[in-house]
């Protein structure tokens, strides 16, 4: 018998004098175990051991190749079976493959060489199979509900509730929250531990894409369909294909495109620009925004249908602080999964520290409490981080502006830096806090680049 690392193959062959010549050559690799049958029956009798590889004769006595083919792929799906026969059909070879075989081999002077060619490559795209589902379940650990959201607070395990609703059905999820809550990492959690944990998860960040390229990178678009369009290419939702699309910063969405965007989701299908086909899509959607979507849906900014189209099961993200005692926790996450990324001692908070931390009020929450945790840990020179370790970034203080002697065009800049900084440089986001235009955040932009204002 093999090692528990051997690769398994079984060879059906009805012809002795080609069998010998098959287990010779399949165990030139010591890593090979090689069982040889001499009927379709017989290996189908045993597909139970699970072999790493089959190998069968197109022509067998009991079973035409086509059928046996189905057969083991009906029992066994995922093995990869290699199809050898003693002649060339170009038809028969084509319908097999589409019909599963990994490969089709002719019996010539060149079937040895072939033959262990195929082999090795099935054994690296098992590998690489292997990896890949490895991977998945790391991510699945990874974002267990009570190792991704960390935290015991009343409202924080109000949202843990919700997460285990979420994960049951393929409802859609709207996620509300603050800048730095963790929206992006919520909609992850959903993913990773749903029916659709082993399919594509594609995050969309609809404020980071200008709105005349939105459509195209949604929906995808056909070659020619506009300049520069030199070849076929699929959007997002067909990306999203069994799995899930996040839709982030959802409340940024020109409204013209939300009319489109309301049509795929009701129908479950698309066309790509510029074409014709209709794509079917099997997609769960999940949302997030800071916003106020029905205070939105008020001002006319989104659509109302639409809005109710996504709302699904509703989440609402805490800031952190609302969350009482949580913030103590998450920062002795933080700082001990600095110093284990960084080989650095265990570190702890001394008395000082947690109450200047707790005192903190945290307007860019959980981002920014991760910010000043790991400068903390880089500052500290003991083994405990003192209240002096623990800086919080000026952008934070609360600063009289009008104590400060600057010109009114230095007022004006420093506002738009801080809230460009707040806001994660999202130029839409800022100027509707401004109530401005977006051209003018960017004229600002310019203007303090030419007079060299400090932008950080």
């Amino acid at each position: 018998m093999g090692t528990k690392s051997s690769f398994k193959i079984f060879a059906v062959e009805d012809d002795p004098v080609f069998a010998k010549m098959l287990q010779y050559v399949l165990t030139l690799d010591p890593e090979h175990e090689v069982k040889i049958f001499g009927t379709a029956m017989d290996l189908l009798d045993n597909l139970h051991h699970k072999p790493s590889l089959v190998t069968i004769d197109y022509s067998l006595p009991d079973m035409e190749g086509e059928e046996l083919l189905k057969r083991i792929k009906y029992q066994y799906a995922e093995v990869p079976v290699i199809v050898i026969s003693g002649q060339e059909r170009i038809k028969t070879a084509v319908k097999l493959l589409k019909s599963g075989a990994y490969d089709y081999i002719t019996k010539d002077e060149d079937i040895r060489e072939r033959l262990l060619n195929s082999i090795n490559n099935a054994k690296k795209n098992i590998k690489l199979a292997n990896e890949v589902e490895i991977l998945r379940e790391e991510l699945s650990v990874k974002f267990d509900f009570d190792k991704t959201i960390i935290g015991n607070s009343p409202v924080i395990k109000k949202v843990f509730r919700m997460l285990e609703k979420a994960v049951n059905t393929n409802i859609t999820v709207s996620i509300n929250g603050e800048t730095g809550t963790g929206k992006e990492l919520v909609a992850k959690a959903v993913h990773f531990n749903s029916s659709r944990k082993n399919k594509p998860f594609i995050p969309v960040n609809i404020a980071a894409i200008p709105s005349t390229l939105l459509e195209s990178e949604l929906f995808g678009y056909e070659k020619g369909s506009f300049t520069g369009a030199n070849s076929r290419r699929i959007g997002k939702f067909e990306e999203a294909h069994k799995g899930t699309i996040f839709l982030d910063e959802i409340g940024e969405m020109d409204i013209n495109l939300q009319a489109k965007l309301l049509r795929v989701i009701q129908e479950r299908e698309l066309v790509r620009i510029g074409g014709n086909e209709v794509v079917k899509l099997d997609v769960r959607i999940i949302t997030a925004t800071h916003r106020d979507m029905a205070e939105e849906v008020k001002k006319g900014n989104f659509r109302e249908d639409l809005y109710y189209r996504l709302l699904g099961l509703p989440i609402s993200l805490p800031p952190l602080r609302d969350r009482q005692n949580d913030v103590l926790i998450i920062c002795k996450f933080f700082i001990d999964q600095f110093c284990k990324d960084n080989k650095l001692d265990k570190l702890v908070l001394s008395p000082d520290a947690q109450q200047k931390i707790l005192q903190y009020s945290w307007p860019g929450n959980i981002r920014e409490l991760k910010a000043v945790t790991e400068l903390s840990c880089v500052m500290c020179d003991g083994e405990k981080i003192t209240s002096e370790d623990i800086q919080f970034n000026n952008l934070n203080k609360e600063v009289d502006l009008l104590s400060q002697e600057m010109t009114l065009k230095e007022y004006t800049f420093k506002i738009v830096r801080n809230y460009l900084k707040k806001y994660d440089d999202n130029v839409l986001l800022v100027a509707d806090k401004l109530n401005v235009g977006k051209s003018t955040i960017y004229r600002y932009l310019k203007e303090m680049e030419e007079e060299n204002f400090q932008l950080r």
